[in-house]
């Protein structure tokens, strides 16, 4: 993707630890019920296609599987919560909305991302009578990352933020080739379907 007139000024907000594993291509997906302080109160995709935004504050090493729990040490480093700006450099287009409802659906899923079970257990557990929101989403990473003020607005759990500030037109460069991309939405697809 290198057409700019598909950008939209929002991003996702995601640990800064699953937006480097979306960015590297070792996972294709997030699961979502919504921040604490939506307005809504759920999730809801308020946009097919978003800037990843990384999260810090509530990051823990023990809701990640063993072989990634050091990654969170390398997206603090250089982080502050005083920092005055915030570097965008992915984007996504989200494929696919699928809602998750049960463990046992959960679990098949277990293979195709980087955080532990209880984890994933949490996600599925909070708020029990809205759905688990599984994003299947095309990342792409921002040629030339962009450099944002770090606004009020975009503090706090919430899944969304609308960015004050348009990061400048860039490249993007794809996670994974098509190829890749299609055969790991294929497999998480008939995992599910199993």
């Amino acid at each position: 993707m290198t057409e700019t007139n598909r950008r939209e000024p929002v991003a996702l907000k995601e640990w800064a630890v699953s937006v480097k594993a979306l960015k590297e291509g070792k996972q294709i997906i997030v699961m979502r019920k919504g921040g604490i302080v939506e307005e809504t109160r759920d999730f809801r995709l308020i946009s097919p296609s978003f800037y990843l935004m990384p999260a810090f504050e509530h990051q823990k090493k023990h809701l990640l599987k063993p072989a990634h729990e050091g990654e969170i040490d390398e997206t603090l480093a250089g982080w502050s919560p005083e920092a005055e700006t915030i570097k965008l450099d992915a984007y996504a287009e989200a494929v696919e909305d699928i809602e998750i409802t049960d463990q046992e659906t959960l679990d098949k899923l277990r293979g195709f991302h980087i955080w532990s079970d209880q984890f994933a257990e949490e996600r599925l557990k909070w708020k029990k009578t809205k759905p688990l929101h599984l994003l299947i989403l095309r990342v792409y990473r921002l040629e030339e990352p962009a450099e944002i003020s770090m606004r009020p607005a975009y503090n706090g759990c919430k899944s969304w933020v609308k960015l004050e500030d348009e990061p400048r037109a860039t490249s993007f460069i794809p996670a994974l080739d098509e190829e890749a991309f299609q055969l790991e939405a294929r497999r998480i697809k008939a995992a599910l379907d199993s």
